[in-house]
Parts: C-alpha cells; structure tokens; sequence
C-alpha cells in the first residue's frame, strides 16, 4: 500500500520517447523559467569580461555597414536601389545578423552543452529556444540602431518610401527564427557523429550570405538567375524586410509564403531529428 501511495504522489515522470515525432511541445512551456535562465546566461556570459560589454551589439553593424558601403558601394559600385548606400547594407545586416547568431548558436546545442546534458534531464529544446529569444534581445538593440538612422536619412528627404509592409516586420522576424532555429537544429543533430560540420559552419553562414541579398538588390541579379536567388528561403525576408522600409526591390507576397511553409517544413524535421538524436548522442559525442 505504502509502494502505492508513494506512486501516486509523483509530480514529473520521465519516460522514453515512443515515436521520432513525439514531441512534447508542452514541456517547454513547463520549463519556461529555465529558458529564461539561458536566455539570461546567453545574454551576459558573452559580455561578462568585455570592456564594452553591449555596445558591441552596436558596434559590430555598424563596422560591418561601414565597410560593406565602402567595399561593394565605393568600389565594386553595386546597385543599390536608388536607396542610400550606408542605410541600403544596414538594413540588410540588420536581418541577417538575427539569422546568423541563431543559427550559428543553435547548430552548436549538443555538442557545446554535453556537460549540462549528461548531469540531468531537462527538455533539450529549452537550448535552443533560448538561443532565438537571446538572439532576439540582440536583434532588438540592431533593430533601434537601424530605425534611428533611417529616420536621419528620412529627415534629411532621402528616397525611402515606408509602406504597410511595416506591419508585417514581426512575421518576417519570426519566420527568420523558425528557419535559424530549424536548420540550427539539423545541424546539432548532425554534428553528434559529424564533427567535421562543427568547422563548416561558421565559414558556411559567411558563404550564404553571399547567396542571399543581404549586399546586393534582388532586381540587380540577371533575371535568369533571380529564381534561384529567389528560392533561397532567406531572400524573401530580406527583400520583404528591406522593402517595408524603403518602397523599392522585387518583393513578392507569393513568395513569402512560399518562405515560411519551407520554413515551418524545416522547422518540422529538424525537430524529428532532434528528438531522435537526443535518446543516443552522449554515447556519440
């Protein structure tokens, strides 16, 4: 009897996963404290021992901008839209630094926290989910540098033309962090018996950037390539994102729907996977 009482008071029990898609969204909301947790350790462990501690959150894009204007503007005279050179590569460096810094992250969740996996049981998403909030927290500080000097450039009678794509920022951020998030996790998953991806990605995000127009328009691209510029799921939200500001570019709506099902198509395996790998990875990595 005693057995059975003291069974019956259980609050938490933990059980194997029965399937490859079992799984248990749920738990994240229950672990939502500890996400927060990491997003905080996220957050401040990067910049606990940094001079300047966040302000590289503005700094960084605004050298990165600095140089894009003067490298593909000045001297590889790229197109820009008509748009000013310095807000043109801001704003796309704005978007793509929150897909850069998810995924970058996020493709690293087992093998850089294996420690904290292998002492206790705690959803293994919870990682990741706080690698795209924290990354959201950066995204903001980026996102308020931008705005301040679009509305400079908006003052001094620059030929940007806000439309009510504005309205339509949030969609475009969360599809970016579906798809970082989802890729990320893939790569995670991977690198459990891959290590060799561990050293691709970081070079691999430089190297996509290059196939998304994040320093070049999608209208410049020769229209017999701009299909395949264009199915690059990431080209939609920059151009999308990039557009609500400015009024110019070759966003299309179709288009961002056909981002975000291949996002949430993403998003759907990488979880598959993730949860599969986890049953097995610490006798892998």
């Amino acid at each position: 009897m005693s057995e059975q009482i003291s069974q019956d008071n259980w609050t938490e029990i933990i059980s194997p996963k029965k399937s490859m898609f079992d799984l248990r969204l749920d738990e994240l909301w229950e672990y939502r404290d500890l996400v927060m947790l990491f997003v905080r350790r996220d957050f401040v462990s990067v910049y606990k021992q940094t001079i300047l501690g966040p302000l590289w959150h503005i700094i960084q894009p605004i050298f990165t901008t600095i140089v894009f204007t003067f490298v593909f503007g000045g001297i590889a005279k790229l197109s820009t839209d008509g748009q000013p050179p310095f807000l043109f590569y801001m704003c796309g460096v704005t978007i793509w630094n929150y897909f850069a810094q998810c995924l970058g992250k996020t493709s690293n969740t087992f093998v850089g926290n294996a420690a904290i996996f292998g002492k206790v049981y705690f959803p293994r998403m919870t990682i990741p989910v706080a690698n795209v909030i924290s990354g959201l927290l950066s995204f903001g500080i980026q996102f308020a540098l931008f705005v301040a000097v679009y509305l400079y450039f908006f003052a001094r009678g620059s030929a940007v033309h806000p439309n009510i794509w504005l309205l339509g920022i949030p969609l475009f951020v969360f599809i970016m962090a579906l798809l970082s998030l989802g890729v990320g996790i893939i790569i995670s998953s991977l690198t459990t018996k891959y290590r060799d991806l561990t050293f691709l990605v970081s070079f691999g995000i430089q190297l996509f950037m290059y196939a998304t127009p994040v320093v070049f328009p999608l209208s410049a691209v020769p229209q017999k390539y701009q299909l395949l510029i264009s199915l690059n799921p990431v080209t939609p939200l920059v151009e999308g994102f990039r557009y609500a500001f400015m009024g110019t570019g070759a966003f299309n709506p179709l288009w961002l729907f056909y981002s975000g099902v291949i996002s949430l198509a993403i998003f759907i395996l990488g979880l598959a996977l993730f949860h599969r790998v986890e049953k097995t990875f610490m006798d892998t990595v």
